[in-house]
């Protein structure tokens, strides 16, 4: 707010935003992590999406995994790394529609690394978690995260000034580059993507034999090579109109067209006349999440390397067949489609046993989700959510929009590299290494994330950024928000506060991949009649706490006398979602 108000653009905002969440939100994000951009520029009238997901590296194969004895790509260590995209991205969207320079939007996350920032219970709760493995196998981590030697107390100050030096000597390095801002942003891009950066990555991951949660000791792939050669990219959305409303989400890259995928098929499901909290409104959003969850399993990945269907995937015709599925009862096993004619093909869903089953746990899993709570079989059991990642939505006076869902580089992920002062994404862990599926491993490759930022239109206008951390929730929490929003009539608050859920139907994303089928994990506040009728109908269906499914923000702008009128609205659920607007 503060570089809006001092007349930065959206654009601008998002990024300093951005920086900041790495230093103050370690446990869900970082430096080294990757960020999925929606926006739309209001001067360009269009909408773009800007990946800052980064591939796996050259050295990554299944064949590679396979002779090291890997039924999965591991959820942490060194060799799960991808190309760390965010900063890439985030530069990408100052360089080409900001208008600070980098030393100013990276200011305020220097000042916090150099002089300290609280930390928030969560982040403690984090660090606890791994804070055995720290002090005895990822020393680096422990000199960050233990200082002092110590477990640090809840809002106790933090000081991380390697995260700050790193900065600065980016700021220093690129400061004398030709060119004027845009020079200055473009060399600071090389430097980390080809310089000291680059290099610094590179020797740690080529040198160091880090224990995982194999409970053996391997070293890294990533290499200079993948840094140098990457970019983050621009596309164009993939988009499905609904009443009103057109929707943009990311590619098939990205989780994002299940999203579209729900909106197609509820199109045909008469949503509009039910009620928000009734087992009629939560069985058929639960019954076509399951379907196009399927979907995301057997069709998606990166379409640079992988022929996926996504017109089909989309289109009215193959909506409507899938919505046939969506009976009084519920589904209890995967059914993905065959669009345009074509067979589906899943992964062998028992690799996750046997992962598990030859892992050592005590080294921790693949999300922070259930960082918290170890070991495995006690947080496998109790359905609690934590918090893996972040979003933030901006709007400007000018109209111009973000949507951005930073995540990857957790604090708990991997351990920190000593010379920059944080850790790197594992990304990889959401690859199969199955040969000839969507989402195999493949050098070059991204990963087909779960991030999921959200655009929409109304009337041809645009209207509303939106989206929430969660993983696999993130595409389910975000349909029946909008869904009460644009069916339902409810203002953006209420839509967010109102009860919510999500169903585990689907092998996880993150490492050790476990598959639940059939499960419905309802919040307390739901009606015991509701309950009652879900499982009647079938459902799994659990209780959780009253306020823990979800942690979505939105903003919204609507033509007004004058200008733009503005809204916003955040999530009250884990209290750190803010709205805020002048």
């Amino acid at each position: 707010m503060g570089v809006l108000e001092r007349g930065g653009n959206a654009f601008d905002a998002a990024v300093a935003g951005g920086f900041m969440l790495q230093v103050v939100e370690p446990h869900l994000n970082g430096p080294g992590g990757e960020v999925p951009i929606l926006f739309w520029s209001e001067p360009e009238r269009r909408m773009r999406e800007l990946c800052g997901q980064g591939p796996a590296p050259a050295l990554a194969t299944p064949a590679y995994f396979r002779q090291q004895g890997f039924e999965l790509v591991p959820g942490i260590g060194l060799l799960p790394a991808t190309v760390p995209g965010a900063f890439g991205a985030w530069l990408a969207l100052l360089r080409d529609y900001g208008t600070w320079d980098l030393q100013d939007v990276l200011a305020p996350a220097i000042a916090y690394a150099e002089n300290g920032f609280p930390l928030v219970p969560r982040i403690v709760q984090a660090i606890a978690a791994v804070e055995s493995l720290f002090r005895t196998e990822w020393t680096s981590s422990a000199a960050v995260w233990l200082p002092d030697g110590r477990l640090p107390h809840p809002e106790s100050v933090m000081r991380t000034p390697a995260i700050a030096q790193t900065y600065r000597r980016i700021l220093a390095e690129s400061a004398d580059a030709a060119g004027g801002r845009e020079g200055r942003i473009q060399a600071a891009h090389d430097i980390w993507y080809r310089g000291f950066v680059a290099h610094a990555i590179d020797d740690f991951y080529r040198n160091q034999r880090i224990r995982d949660c194999s409970g053996e000791r391997n070293a890294g792939l990533l290499r200079c090579e993948d840094m140098a050669d990457w970019r983050a990219t621009y596309g164009q959305p993939a988009t499905l109109d609904y009443g009103r409303y057109t929707v943009a989400k990311c590619g098939p890259w990205s989780q994002g067209p299940v999203f579209l995928q729900q909106l197609a098929m509820l199109r045909h499901l008469d949503i509009e006349g039910l009620q928000a909290d009734s087992p009629q409104f939560v069985h058929r959003l639960a019954e076509v999440a399951k379907l196009a969850f399927a979907d995301r399993l057997a069709w998606y990945g990166d379409p640079a390397h992988t022929d996926v269907p996504l017109a089909a995937l989309l289109s009215d015709d193959y909506a409507r067949a899938r919505a046939v599925a969506v009976g009084a009862g519920a589904q209890t096993q995967l059914q993905p489609g065959s669009p345009a004619g074509r067979m589906p093909r899943l992964p062998d869903l028992q690799a996750a046993d046997r992962a598990l089953a030859a892992a050592d746990t005590r080294y921790g899993v693949g999300e922070p989700t259930f960082a918290s709570l170890p070991p495995i079989h006690e947080w496998a059991a109790r359905e609690i959510f934590v918090g893996d990642t972040c979003h933030l939505d901006v709007i400007d006076r000018h109209g111009n929009m973000v949507a951005a869902t930073p995540s990857g580089g957790w604090l708990s992920s991997s351990p920190v590299v000593p010379e920059l002062g944080f850790s790197i994404t594992t990304r990889l862990q959401m690859t199969w290494l199955d040969e000839g599926l969507p989402g195999t491993l493949q050098p070059g490759k991204r990963p087909c994330t779960t991030l999921s930022p959200g655009l929409a239109l109304r009337d041809g206008e645009p209207y509303m950024v939106f989206g929430t951390p969660g993983g696999d929730q993130q595409d389910q929490w975000t349909v029946a928000f909008f869904m009460r929003h644009a069916a339902l009539g409810m203002n953006l608050q209420e839509a967010i506060d109102a009860p919510a859920w999500h169903i585990d139907h689907f092998p996880g994303s993150f490492w050790p991949r476990t598959t639940i089928l059939n499960r419905l994990t309802l919040e307390s506040r739901f009606p015991v009649e509701t309950v009652d009728a879900l499982r009647a109908a079938g459902h799994d269906a659990r209780v959780g706490p009253a306020w823990s499914e979800g942690r979505i923000s939105a903003c919204t702008r609507e033509p007004a006398a004058g200008g733009l009128l503005l809204r916003a609205a955040a999530n009250p659920r884990g209290m750190q979602g803010y709205a805020v607007g002048r």
